[in-house]
């Protein structure tokens, strides 16, 4: 008889907390696969301490292979499952695609960034979800510090050290209140000419700090943010963003150059792919983890409705004590299918929660207990260091160095704007060059109907407009193309089509330009008067001289390419298609509904592929910038109003 085959998407906290159960309880009788689009699993709690320089991006990164024996680890996002055929198609980060074939399937897929309908949001903002994000925004708030302590100009100064985050709940406090320690020391060593301090501010609708969690936990909360100078105003969120600043619910107009979205999360997309039932964007399931009706179908995580047995009629929240518990449970469950054991119900006892909030001062109630100062503290970090599944001695020898010396407050400048951008389904992993586009799951589309998550209050769509459109005002490009984050190989300023791949010239035969003469290899253009047109004119034969020019007919073996394989160097000329075109909001090309493996659509040919006329020349890059070279990122990512993105110049 041929061992089990038992398939995880997802390497969360419940997807791992399934992976390491499961691998136990198996003793190897059965074949363990895990999908996830990185090798490691992230303890999210302690990421405001990596934006903060206090914990360096590797020790809150537990490696997949190293504390998951006997489970294989592939590397990749799901985007297609069909539940019929029992396969689970995924795009790897290379752009390669694969299937997994599965007895039993663990949806453990988390969540991604809840968007709201406000405009200049997508475009300047940015979220707290993945570890890109954290280490942009510790490069983004040192950066603006010593561009304010060298400004003489007031208002300048004034822009550069006001940082805004949108989002009071757990991840926003502890984000506002490490933020605030951070920029402190640096500007104690280094005091700005015009005599200005930072300043934080913690905006949310609610009526208090953290509304989920014990109103003791809020009081503490909030009182140490005002001690430490955060300007907290509750009822009050963002109307309007810009490169220059926002504008509130209020009426006020703050300048800035910096915006964090931790508005909150929503489920991953890629379950709404199956039409099965839904529970405001999770997916229903039962006391047991299991999807009615489909018996080798488990959901545990953010992306599962979970009856709260405590309280009937209500499903557990998505919170990462939840998580971990559903994996324990989940893999118990998927054992017992396979005829071994007794299945289990899901049944939480609530332990409390804990906040570090930087330094000595925490607020916790473990068991129901209210405490806040330095035993709040030592309770906070005791419970992480219990709870990280790894990396528990570097993490405390992290601690113990940030308690008696002074934090390196410098730029690394691994992650631009552009690589992170808060419309993106994968916010574990940061957008590259040339990166292909199906490498990564396509980002999800700030429409009116998805933007407003299912479990957000009613007071939290202040602003009130609609941003779906926000992306068709870029110059020069496509929509969702040219924002940061976008593709850059394509369309961004400084890039070029598929004729002007970094490591080749820009190309010399656009409309109305001078005509190509000294292509590398080639003879001088026949585009002179009385001659023949040049063939790489737009309407012309594509260009068979340029550098890589043979590439759309064969691969870098010499046999021809798949037609529908992508490329890392995507061809920018011909016409994309927008992206959620299909209706559906979100993971587009997926399946459109249960049994279908929906794949990713590829990307459609440009002028290099067919040797008959393109349709469209596709938009020009600016004459004036000069393509990248190989080994740099292209040129600055130009926003609505004209304006480089802050960064990336």
């Amino acid at each position: 008889m041929s061992r089990p085959r038992i398939v995880i998407v997802g390497a969360g906290f419940a997807g791992y907390r399934t992976a390491r159960t499961l691998s136990r309880l198996t003793r190897h009788q059965a074949d363990i696969t895990l999908l996830n689009p990185t090798d490691y699993f992230l303890y999210l709690p302690l990421l405001p301490q990596v934006a903060a320089g206090i914990l360096e991006p590797r020790r809150v990164s537990v490696s997949l292979s190293g504390t998951l024996p006997h489970v294989r680890l592939v590397l990749g996002e799901a985007d297609g499952i069909d539940l019929d055929g029992r396969t689970v198609h995924y795009t790897g980060p290379e752009g390669e695609e694969g299937t997994l074939p599965y007895d039993r399937l663990v949806l453990a897929a988390g969540s991604v960034n809840k968007l709201l309908p406000i405009p200049g949001v997508a475009e300047h903002a940015h979220g707290f979800r993945g570890l890109p994000e954290a280490l942009y925004l510790r490069d983004h708030v040192t950066r603006q510090v010593e561009l304010a302590a060298a400004a003489d100009d007031r208002a300048e100064c004034a822009a550069r050290c006001t940082f805004v985050v949108v989002g009071a709940g757990y991840t926003g406090t502890e984000v506002a209140a490490h933020g605030a320690m951070y920029t402190d020391a640096q500007v104690r060593k280094h005091p700005m000419r015009t005599g200005m301090r930072p300043r934080w501010m913690l905006l949310d609708v609610a009526p208090r700090v953290m509304p989920e969690m014990d109103e003791r936990l809020s009081r503490t909360a909030e009182r140490v943010l005002r001690q430490r100078g955060v300007d907290v105003r509750m009822g009050t969120s963002v109307k309007e963003a810009t490169h220059d600043g926002v504008v509130l619910t209020d009426g006020t107009s703050v300048d800035t150059r910096t915006l964090v979205w931790c508005v909150g999360v929503r489920p991953d997309p890629l379950v709404e792919s199956l039409g099965l039932p839904m529970e405001r964007g999770r997916l229903l399931v039962d006391p047991h983890l299991q999807v009615p009706g489909r018996p080798e179908l488990f959901a545990c995580g953010d992306v599962a409705a979970v009856p709260d047995l405590n309280q009937p009629g209500q499903y557990t929240p998505m919170t990462a004590q939840h998580a971990w518990r559903h994996g324990k449970v989940c893999a118990h469950n998927v054992v017992a299918s396979l005829g071994r054991g007794q299945r289990r119900a899901y049944r939480h006892r609530d332990l409390g929660f804990v906040v570090d909030l930087g330094g000595a001062k925490a607020a916790a109630n473990p068991l129901g207990v209210p405490m806040s100062g330095p035993a709040a503290g030592a309770v906070t970090r005791g419970y992480h260091l219990a709870a990280m599944p790894g990396n528990r001695v570097r993490v405390a020898a992290d601690w113990l160095l940030d308690a008696v010396l002074p934090r390196q407050a410098v730029q690394l400048g691994l992650v631009r704007s552009w690589s992170v951008p808060l419309e993106s389904s994968s916010p574990e992993v940061a957008r590259v060059p040339g990166r292909p586009e199906g490498a990564g799951r396509p980002a999800t589309p700030t429409t009116p109907d998805r933007q407003r998550s299912d479990t957000e209050p009613e007071g939290e769509q202040a602003g009130g407009t609609t941003n779906d459109a926000a992306a068709k005002n870029q110059p020069d490009s496509e929509p969702a193309r040219s924002r940061p984050g976008g593709e850059p190989a394509a369309n961004q300023p400084g890039g070029a089509g598929a004729e002007n791949q970094p490591g080749s010239e820009p190309a010399k035969a656009r409309p109305g330009g001078e005509p190509a003469k000294n292509q590398p290899g080639s003879q001088p253009a026949k585009a002179q008067p009385g001659s023949e047109p040049a063939k790489n004119q737009p309407g012309g034969e594509p260009a068979k001289n340029q550098p890589h020019g043979e590439r759309a007919k064969k691969g870098p073996s010499g046999s021809p390419r798949a037609s529908g394989k992508p490329r890392r160097a995507m061809e920018a000329a011909g016409p994309h298609p927008a992206r959620g075109g299909s209706g559906r909001p979100g993971k587009a090309p997926r399946a459109a509904g249960a049994g279908s493996a929906g794949k990713r659509p590829t990307a459609p040919s440009g002028p290099s592929r067919s040797a008959g006329p393109p349709t469209d020349p596709g938009p020009e890059p600016p004459a004036n910038q000069p393509p990248p070279g190989p080994d740099i990122a292209p040129g600055p990512v130009r926003r609505a109003d004209g304006r480089a993105a802050e960064g990336d110049s």
